[in-house]
């Protein structure tokens, strides 16, 4: 098993207290979203990454890698619809030439539960070389993804691949942690729980607002440093 993935195992404890978030930054956020406030900050992002976001894998500007968020991952290692729609945009971008490499970031916390390794599988299985797919086992959101990519695998200029109600502030957050981002819409349909989603993301704009301008949050785990220039297997844990 590799030491990226083994040192991720004996942070468990730490990170998983990490879980619970202060009672502070929770109440903050809510009372920020809830307000006019929060209205301010959802419109000062989506105003921030307008230029930065594109449907269509033509229009795209070419970038160093794409990077996938992770989703809800099925008992059976299947990816969900959701991000099974992430991960053919991140396809259709390298078979375009528009990227050269992929980052599949998710949470790999527990043994039994391994979103990169499902995202890594139905990317290999539709062509592309193991070598070129890197897996970020410790992207337990959004936030850390985007920190990660940065401090721990040396990205310098990325295509985000998610649905369109989170790109926003996924391409915010990216361009915070210094990443030259934009980002793919991966909509392929119309999801289940489409009013919920856009309402959570309401708040979570707004935590991440907080996150990085007032709280000066940091990733849950860092780690040794991956070189983007070499093989991806150091990344791999199948």
């Amino acid at each position: 098993m590799p030491t990226v993935i083994q040192s991720l195992r004996d942070r468990i404890g730490k990170i998983e207290k990490g879980r619970l978030r202060r009672p502070l930054v929770i109440g903050a956020a809510a009372v920020v979203a809830a307000s006019g406030v929060g209205v301010c900050a959802n419109s000062y992002m989506l105003y921030r990454t307008r230029d930065s976001v594109f449907s269509k894998v033509a229009d795209v500007p070419p970038r160093d890698v794409a990077i996938v968020l992770g989703a809800k991952v099925y008992s059976d290692g299947t990816p969900s619809i959701v991000l099974r729609d992430r991960l053919t945009a991140a396809l259709s971008l390298y078979n375009a030439g528009k990227v050269n490499k992929i980052i599949v970031s998710g949470d790999h916390m527990a043994k039994e539960y391994n979103e990169p390794g499902a995202m890594f599988q139905f990317l290999i299985e539709r062509g592309v070389p193991a070598k070129d797919v890197f897996m970020d086992h410790a992207g337990f959101r959004t936030f850390d993804t985007m920190a990660r990519a940065k401090a721990v695998f040396g990205v310098k200029s990325a295509v985000i691949c998610t649905q369109r109600f989170h790109l926003a502030r996924s391409v915010y957050l990216a361009t915070i942690n210094g990443l030259d981002a934009v980002g793919l819409e991966a909509d392929l349909r119309r999801y289940r729980h489409h009013y919920i989603n856009h309402g959570r993301e309401f708040v979570a704009r707004s935590f991440a607002l907080l996150d990085v301008h007032l709280f000066h949050t940091q990733p849950r785990y860092l780690g040794e440093t991956v070189d983007l220039n070499s093989d991806a297997q150091s990344t791999h844990d199948l």
